[in-house]
């Protein structure tokens, strides 16, 4: 049988979100990197619609990366992602989904906002498992995509400050939300996995499993700076030291 495949970015925190379950529950399976505008095409004939991650599992092709754990607890039920007890469960995933909704988006939004002035950069965070003349390629093409990222992500000084704030806020809330296990139930559940991936591109931590360039934008050093001392990024940093683990990927990249 062949192993799970996963279609991704390697920057992407949804994407990590994705790979760090897949790690985690020691399935091994072939990582594919994509470059972001070009992989429109292979993800659209595999899904129809455009978004990574997406997992292509025992002949069908999942995407959305509460979608994949999903897949992944039922195929690969040990070690557990969801509590068994129902509550527990049930307030697993609502912040699985909070996270997703009320997180990742924003992150990313603030993100870009910074990032996307700096090409070289964007290239060198998604173009690493990518051969040089597609890196160059996509380099000379990346006025466009800059233009079609800021325009369908709503990219945008008002829109970026809203994000800051969202995520904050979210910051906020896995503080109140976290227990005295350290976890937001009695263990690490796909609660705390997705609250730490789709915080990883403002915490960096260094488990991350792809190399991050070293020149960060300025905006995102301060950012990071401000929130270093609170108890929720020193939590991501303890959840990618405890739970990360080595790579559970197989094959060529």
């Amino acid at each position: 049988m062949k192993p799970p495949t996963l279609w991704q970015f390697t920057a992407s925190h949804y994407n990590e979100k994705a790979r760090w379950a897949l790690d985690w529950k020691r399935v091994a399976h072939v990582r594919r990197s994509l470059l972001p505008g070009p992989h429109a095409l292979k993800i659209r004939k595999l899904t129809g619609q455009t978004a990574v991650p997406v997992l292509v599992l025992d002949g069908r092709a999942i995407h959305d990366s509460a979608r994949i754990i999903d897949a992944l607890e039922a195929a690969y039920p040990e070690p557990p992602l969801y509590p068994k007890e129902a509550s527990q469960r049930e307030r697993a995933l609502a912040l699985q989904r909070f996270f997703d909704e009320e997180l990742g988006p924003h992150v990313r939004r603030w993100a870009f906002y910074h990032l996307l002035p700096h090409p070289g950069f964007v290239v060198s965070m998604f173009g690493q498992e990518s051969g040089a003349t597609a890196r160059t390629a996509w380099r000379l093409g990346f006025p466009l995509l800059r233009a079609v990222m800021t325009r369908t992500m709503g990219i945008d000084a008002e829109r970026a400050e809203t994000s800051r704030r969202k995520t904050l806020a979210a910051l906020d809330r896995i503080e109140t939300e976290l227990g005295p296990s350290g976890y937001f139930g009695d263990g690490f559940t796909v609660a705390d996995l997705t609250a730490a991936a789709l915080l990883s591109p403002l915490v960096a931590p260094p488990e991350f499993p792809y190399r991050l360039p070293q020149d960060v934008p300025a905006e995102m050093v301060a950012f990071r700076e401000s929130i270093a001392a609170r108890p929720a990024f020193l939590w991501v940093l303890e959840m990618y030291r405890r739970h990360r683990g080595r790579s559970a990927a197989v094959g060529a990249p």
